[in-house]
């Protein structure tokens, strides 16, 4: 009878590892939902990761490629997946910590549906000049800005994105007003910074780099905390505005299904963050413009509250609405 008894027992615990979506992970691919077509510095960090996450899960990493609505259709997707611990979204501020200030309704609550996982990248904000500008500094751009307002244009890659609030944050914080051009991407938006039609661009590091090294764009700062030897090392926002809170870390972190089990999410957070801290990954990353965050749970989650409040306050003071 004792021996019945530990063999039915063996069996119903046999049942239930076999059925756990904790435990059984291998006989299943992963997918990481990425919100930008492929190609694009965010497609390329999901790769990346992808690629070195596979043998340290024991599990096939894809890629599924699901753009547009300025990220919402990538995070909708994810947020109503299986919470099993396989589908995955490559989260940014877009569709998680602007998108819940433009929208009166989105199909999902981010911080609601969707728990964080791991902080990944930073891809860093900066504002630029071309070459030949007659602006040396962000003091000369304030000085100008402050004694014509709304005549000094700034370029970003489109209304209501990243690149248009760090442009409106700094504004705000300078008390001046910009004019604001926005453009369908970065690409539009340089050839008309280096062809002279803007004096200004809000842009990320990756964009802006190509330019800087072949002397056809000047950074007079990033809006970053310390400074970046690969743009020429500008000063970063505080010292180049003298004012505090400027810092925007663009982020790029990796959510899940809000019911995924903790065992699962806190396995792939020490696998995310193992593979973040990898020396093949930051020059991977330094080749992107981006820089490595590598942080667990904790520190997306405090990153996405953050930032959901600073953007909440740049818009509400901006009125700034989708078109």
């Amino acid at each position: 009878m004792f021996f019945d008894s530990r063999f039915a027992v063996a069996l119903t615990w046999l049942a239930a590892a076999l059925t756990s979506p904790v435990l059984a992970q291998s006989d299943k691919p992963l997918r990481l939902v990425v919100p930008f077509a492929p190609g694009g510095a965010q497609d390329v960090i999901g790769r990346t990761l992808a690629d070195r996450l596979a043998p340290r899960l024991g599990q096939t990493v894809l890629i599924d490629n699901r753009a547009g609505a300025g990220g919402v259709i990538a995070a909708d997707a994810v947020a109503k997946a299986a919470p099993d611990g396989n589908t995955l979204l490559l989260a940014t501020g877009g569709a998680i910590t602007i998108a819940p200030h433009l929208h009166a309704k989105l199909p999902y609550v981010p911080r609601r549906d969707l728990a964080a996982v791991a902080l990944i990248a930073d891809t860093p904000m900066t504002l630029a000049v071309r070459a030949q500008s007659a602006y040396r500094s962000v003091g000369e751009v304030l000085r100008d800005a402050a004694a014509r307002p709304r005549q000094v244009a700034y370029a970003s890659t489109g209304n209501a994105t990243v690149s248009h609030l760090t442009g409106e944050l700094f504004a705000q914080a300078a008390g001046v007003q910009l004019l604001h051009v926005p453009y369908k991407g970065a690409a539009p938006a340089i050839t008309d910074l280096i062809g002279g039609q803007v004096a200004l661009i809000v842009t990320s590091a990756a964009s802006i780099d190509g330019m800087v090294e072949a002397g056809k764009a000047r950074v007079l700062a990033t809006f970053t905390a310390a400074r970046m030897p690969s743009l020429g090392n500008p000063p970063v926002i505080a010292e180049a505005a003298g004012m505090k809170g400027l810092e925007v870390p663009v982020w790029v972190g990796i959510m899940a299904p809000a019911a995924t089990p903790v065992e699962r999410l806190e396995r792939l957070a020490t696998e995310l963050v193992a593979v973040c801290r990898a020396s093949e990954t930051a020059d991977r990353f330094k080749g992107l413009g981006a820089l490595q965050s590598c942080g667990g749970r904790a520190e997306l989650a405090r990153t996405v509250d953050e930032d959901h409040a600073r953007w909440e306050r740049v818009i509400r003071q901006g009125g700034i609405r989708v078109e």
